[in-house]
């Protein structure tokens, strides 16, 4: 397949890096900046480096590193790309990003997929299949280039971001490890799928480490709503909770497609 003259760059191969790398290397010349290189990632590109200035003559770069360590390696991309690269943040948290200037032209955005596992073998190309990925603002090079992934652009007030990712992201990773410690291990021998599912985000404690540190207001007023509602609930009588129950079961039906893909509209 021919591919288009843009040269895209990927800087971190884990499971984010990894699945833009797979799902735009028949497309697009795809320079990649990793320190652990697997052997597997050279079968979709061979620029392929653990030195940073792999990336310099990219016209878009997606910075896939920990969140911990985004700030820093934006900060390095200075004295790197092109004033008139388009760089763009992966992280799951944007506090520190808030109003940053950068002598390149700087989008924050967050694909909304990922899976429990880590690096690079954990990869796949279809993980953004119509997902959707958050940017702070419209730029044509960037919409073509994550719509080419398979997720769909969405234009995000990044100031609401960090609450609205501790609602739907960081809480549930918080209350799965609530769950999991307060199982037996009776209880554990004869759980199934229901518990698997509940609980597969306690899989990424360096992860959970950085969306606690970085994120921690935005979980903590999570966490004290989820309690509120708990509380609530634990309050009402058998048929109310019934009640409510039901309302709710109809809600989440119209929220996902039979694909498993969110198609709520507010």
């Amino acid at each position: 397949m021919e591919k288009n003259v843009q040269k895209v760059g990927v800087i971190s191969l884990g499971l984010i890096g990894g699945s833009i790398l797979k799902a735009l290397c028949k497309k697009y010349d795809l320079y990649c900046y990793s320190t652990s290189l697997a052997k597997e990632a050279f079968n979709y590109s061979e620029n392929i480096s653990d030195n940073l200035e792999i990336i310099k003559d990219c016209d878009i770069v997606f910075v896939c590193s920990p969140i911990s360590k985004t700030l820093e390696m934006l900060e390095k991309l200075e004295n790197i790309v092109r004033k008139d690269c388009i760089v763009l943040d992966c992280a799951s948290v944007k506090k520190d990003f808030l109003n940053k200037k950068f002598n390149y032209n700087f989008i924050m955005s967050h694909p909304m997929a990922g899976r429990e596992k880590t690096g690079f073998e954990a990869s796949e190309e279809f993980l953004f299949k119509g997902a959707k990925w958050l940017v702070e603002k419209d730029n044509p090079l960037a919409k073509k280039i994550i719509e080419d992934t398979g997720a769909n652009m969405v234009i995000t007030d990044m100031n609401k971001h960090d609450y609205m990712c501790a609602m739907i992201s960081h809480l549930p990773m918080f209350l799965a490890y609530g769950l999991f410690s307060c199982a037996d291990d009776n209880s554990k021998y004869i759980a199934s799928s229901g518990f698997r599912d509940m609980t597969r985000l306690v899989s990424n404690p360096l992860m959970s480490a950085d969306m606690l540190e970085l994120n921690k207001d935005n979980i903590d007023n999570a966490l004290n709503n989820m309690i509120e509602k708990l509380n609530y609930l634990k309050n009402l009588s058998y048929n109310e909770k019934i009640k409510i129950f039901k309302e709710l079961s109809k809600e989440r039906s119209k929220m996902y497609n039979e694909q498993g893909q969110n198609v709520f509209k507010p």
